[in-house]
């Protein structure tokens, strides 16, 4: 497989490439990948979910000492606690946004 910073990896022509491979490149063909980020980071800052992890990361280092820190350490940290406080509303609403996509795409149809 061909891999780019830019654009998304494309299949060998021997490979096929498979269900999630083909909606991400539509996604990204499209424009609405970077839609759907958008939407999420607006999302997130106003449910106040960015502060959340701001004052995460600030705790973390005030700890450990800020000299002590790590961008690994708080991706360590962060990561987990982030995916876990991410609002239901915020999931629903990303997962209908990508759901009525898939729908007009007609790739909820593929096997």
């Amino acid at each position: 497989m061909k891999v780019s910073i830019k654009r998304p990896p494309t299949p060998d022509a021997e490979n096929e490439p498979n269900l999630q491979e083909i909606v991400n490149l539509k996604l990204i063909e499209s424009g609405e990948k970077e839609r759907l980020k958008e939407l999420l980071r607006e999302r997130l800052v106003e449910c106040g979910w960015k502060d959340e992890m701001k004052n995460i990361c600030r705790e973390f280092a005030r700890k450990k000492g800020r000299n002590n820190v790590t961008l690994d350490d708080l991706v360590n940290v962060v990561t987990p606690k982030g995916r876990a406080s991410v609002p239901d509303s915020v999931k629903a609403e990303m997962l209908q946004q990508i759901r009525s996509f898939l729908a007009k795409n007609d790739l909820d149809k593929m096997p």
